[in-house]
């Protein structure tokens, strides 16, 4: 689906690039037309030379464009941030006064063991 997608993007964006080309070329014939000396016809003769640069440029990028496109869908499920669930128990509570937190546990003692199976028969 998504090759037939890009290939019919690229030929909308080759059909745009011909019409950008002839629009060049006809706007090159009215330059010439009215152009006085020989350094005005060459002066339309380079803008058509660098709109059409231009229109191939175009080309490309939407080219480009219409790839990423596809390997974007392709790989879309690779792409995707995996979800983590951090199952942990708080360490403690924030102190409202200083802004840093006191452990709920004894000072001195070491911390529960959350989230892991005790033994029982010991």
């Amino acid at each position: 689906m998504q090759s037939a997608k890009q290939k019919i993007s690229d030929m909308a964006s080759a059909a745009k690039e011909h019409v950008n080309i002839c629009t060049a070329k006809a706007e090159e014939k009215v330059e010439k037309i009215t152009a006085r000396t020989k350094e005005e016809k060459e002066i339309a003769e380079e803008h058509r030379k660098a709109k059409e640069a231009a229109a191939k440029m175009e080309l490309h990028q939407a080219k480009a464009k219409h790839a990423e496109e596809k390997l974007t869908a392709k790989y879309r499920h690779h792409r995707e941030p995996v979800k983590v669930e951090h199952h942990h128990q708080p360490v403690g509570t924030t102190d409202p006064i200083t802004g840093t937190t006191v452990p709920t546990y004894p000072l001195g003692g070491n911390p529960p063991l959350a989230g892991h199976k005790h033994n029982k028969n010991v």
